[in-house]
């Protein structure tokens, strides 16, 4: 590829040219069944229906109007999310890293507006991963993301993953919040134990910090729940959100209760583009399929199925795969062959994955594959790792 555009991904040698539910189609013609989803983006599959029609009715009405003037189909979108989450205010953006960035800059404000401008830092955890920018760079736990950038950005403390012990220890008299990913994601598919997290909002409640929960992967149904926090029953102050929210078009929000965004007002923060028309009437139209009578509960029939079925096939090849772990249709398998020879014969066999930490390999499907698309993924599995044995 011609080096025009930056060479800061390592890309597979292969384009597409369509894709219609969970299958892509390549320019040279192979057929590929999508169980990465653009990184567990495409949460209603390719090419869907209702989204391309929302997408083509507000196209032809008004793009761009920017947040200086009232958005309808943004308010739309905002009354939706409170009404379906613990939230009850929304800021909206383009990406996961924007969601982040405003999290981070809302736990601080919060804190300021108090009369506590030095408490500031904020508590994370091995192996998260939180997004790209400097900011979130730093409040991740990935020295390779960090690596070349460096100072990290001041502010952010990090304690072993599920460790009460370790929790404590860090909060100081500048420590503002705690930063979570209810399913580590990138750090290998870790989900976190529904009682750490019980653990988490009562020390918060103690200390005065606000609970941050970063759903921007596990979040629009990803686990088989609109919020992936609600298996746990326990509400975040403020949530990140983005990837399945668009269903393929960028937006990103961030979730908060009123007393957790008390200190943003008029001018504290901004988007030049954030919720704008398009990205809010298709992330509208991705929300009246997900808010169906009967959707959640097919992902949660799916996952179990995936779940059992990937199992099984780690049972029958144990040299190749360890364990499979994780949460509704964001489930990963930890290798013991290097997870990238997995993935790439899986993608010689027609079957697109994600790769993860701890050598792990991540399966992100569309929230909308039934039995069949499950039958040909671990068809595709067996013949690779019988492959890998050989």
């Amino acid at each position: 590829m011609s080096q025009t555009v930056m060479p800061s991904y390592g890309r597979a040698d292969i384009a597409f040219e369509t894709g219609d539910g969970p299958y892509l189609y390549a320019s040279d013609g192979r057929k590929f069944l999508d169980f990465g989803s653009g990184v567990a983006v495409l949460s209603l599959g390719h090419k869907h229906p209702h989204l391309v029609e929302a997408l083509i009715a507000q196209a032809g009405k008004v793009w761009h109007t920017s947040n200086l003037y009232n958005i309808p189909e943004q308010q739309r979108l905002a009354d939706r999310l409170v009404a379906n989450s613990f939230a009850e205010t929304v800021f909206f953006c383009n990406s996961g890293a924007e969601s982040v960035e405003a999290s981070i800059k809302l736990i601080r404000k919060y804190h300021s507006a108090n009369g506590n401008p030095e408490r500031y830092r904020i508590i994370s955890f091995a192996g998260s991963f939180h997004g790209r920018t400097l900011a979130t760079i730093s409040a991740g736990a990935s020295d390779a993301h960090r690596a070349g950038f460096g100072p990290a950005v001041d502010g952010f403390d990090h304690v072993a993953f599920g460790n009460m012990n370790e929790v404590r220890a860090a909060i100081t008299g500048e420590t503002a919040g705690i930063m979570i990913e209810p399913v580590q994601g990138e750090g290998g598919i870790r989900p976190a134990d529904p009682r750490f997290l019980m653990d988490l909002r009562a020390l918060c409640d103690e200390e005065g910090l606000l609970l941050m929960f970063d759903e921007v992967q596990t979040g629009m149904g990803r686990t088989g729940k609109l919020w992936a926090y609600e298996w746990s029953g326990v509400k975040p102050d403020v949530m990140s959100s983005a990837k399945g929210l668009g269903g393929g078009f960028p937006i990103g929000a961030c979730l908060a209760t009123a007393e957790a965004a008390k200190g943003i007002t008029a001018g504290t923060h901004g988007s030049t583009f954030g919720g704008n028309p398009l990205a809010t009437a298709v992330a509208n139209a991705v929300l009246d399929v997900m808010l169906e009578p009967g959707f959640l509960p097919h992902v949660v029939e799916m996952s179990k199925l995936l779940n059992a079925e990937l199992k099984a096939v780690a049972q029958r090849h144990p040299s190749v795969i360890e364990e499979v772990r994780g949460a509704g249709l964001l489930l990963g398998m930890k290798c013991v062959v290097p997870n990238a020879e997995l993935a790439a014969k899986a993608f010689e066999h027609g079957l697109l994955t994600v790769l993860a930490g701890d050598n792990v390999m991540r399966f992100l499907p569309p929230l909308i594959i039934d039995e069949a698309h499950v039958s040909e993924a671990i068809a595709i599995l067996e013949e690779c790792c019988g492959e890998l044995e050989e």
